[in-house]
């Protein structure tokens, strides 16, 4: 039998950098973890990540706690005033503290699409980690996919989020009560309609920028100014504000009506919503929320909001009625009164 010979035989070290995702990279092989090394942890690191556990191990204190999770699969990535991955840690960090709770630690789920550009991924990541500093929370854990061509567009984020509860909180969409006011935090219509103009690639004088923001702070703010008389609050994200305020006189067997001269929309908003046949109270916030608060405390809670740089536009604009139960008015310019319904289905597609 003939020697073996060692030296007829080599090992190629792999190719570890490219400059588009690759399928391996989504393999859990030595070309993942230079992913996650390269591009996920200088971005997110802290004591719980770093562990690179397959579970998130933290404290979170004495309290309830309040648990969220969303998807985002906006198109395009990058849009004027955001992309996907500041939406991604805004848009859980929000549905956290419209419970009243204090978001703390988030998980960030990873589609990628075979070929999406590193640097698109990198701009990404640091986005989140901007976005994660701002609001206050931190990235403890997180997995990343990546799927041949056409099986997804681009890149979709998964996110989860954890925030401790106080004790006193009791915001609920069931909570209303007639006499309750409604008060909105800012401009509506922003984001839906920054996202519909920029796809289709619409010019107008004045450009639309997304509201995609944290509203952590500003929450806290009216926790303090209202307590107990703080009812309900929710950002109005799909649906827009007519989803939202239809589902609260659902929860709450109430009627609400609303004052269309007192609801804020900027101009170039209102102009593209006309031009495109879009009623503006069914495009998504990101960066918004709506509040209904006890009679007592609205006047409070409204110098509260503007007060803060998220609320600034704070606006009262409607109340809450007995009657008629599960429906929402709205009182036009000109006196008339016309129902506010659901949208029937999804006006823009893919907005968040």
């Amino acid at each position: 039998m003939a020697e073996f010979n060692h030296d007829n035989f080599s090992c190629p070290l792999p190719i570890l950098e490219h400059d588009t995702i690759q399928l391996a990279h989504g393999s859990g092989g030595r070309l993942s973890a230079e992913l996650i090394e390269r591009m996920f942890l200088p971005r997110f690191a802290n004591e719980i990540l770093n562990r690179l556990e397959d579970q998130a191990v933290f404290e979170p204190g004495p309290g309830r706690l309040a648990l969220t999770t969303d998807s985002f699969v906006v198109d395009p990535l990058f849009f004027p005033g955001g992309d996907i991955g500041e939406l991604a840690v805004n848009g859980t960090v929000n549905d956290l503290c419209m419970s009243g709770a204090d978001p703390l630690y988030l998980s960030v789920a990873f589609i990628i699409e075979e070929g999406l550009p590193m640097a698109t991924l990198h701009r990404v990541l640091l986005s989140m980690e901007k976005a994660a500093c701002a609001a206050g929370v931190r990235v403890v854990t997180g997995d990343t996919k990546v799927v041949h061509r056409g099986s997804c567009d681009k890149l979709f984020i998964t996110t989860s989020g954890v925030g401790l509860l106080p004790a006193q909180a009791n915001i609920s969409a069931a909570n209303l009560r007639p006499g309750d006011r409604i008060i909105v935090s800012g401009t509506i219509a922003d984001h839906g309609m920054a996202i519909l103009t920029s796809r289709e690639g619409l010019s107008f004088h004045s450009r639309v920028f997304s509201d995609t923001a944290a509203l952590n702070g500003l929450v806290a703010a009216m926790l303090a100014a209202g307590g107990q008389d703080l009812h309900a609050l929710r950002d109005p994200t799909r649906g827009g504000l007519a989803t939202t305020l239809n589902e609260f006189a659902a929860s709450s067997r109430v009627g609400i009506r609303l004052e269309e001269a007192a609801i804020p929309v900027r101009p170039e908003v209102r102009s593209a919503c006309e031009i495109l046949g879009i009623d503006p109270l069914c495009v998504a916030n990101e960066g918004k929320l709506v509040a209904v608060v006890a009679e007592k405390s609205a006047e409070a809670v409204l110098a509260a909001m503007r007060s803060h740089p998220r609320g600034r536009e704070a606006a009262l604009i409607g109340e809450v009625l007995a009657e008629p139960r599960g429906l929402v008015a709205l009182r036009t310019g000109l006196g008339a009164q016309r129902i506010v319904d659901m949208p029937l289905g999804e006006q823009l597609p893919r907005i968040c």
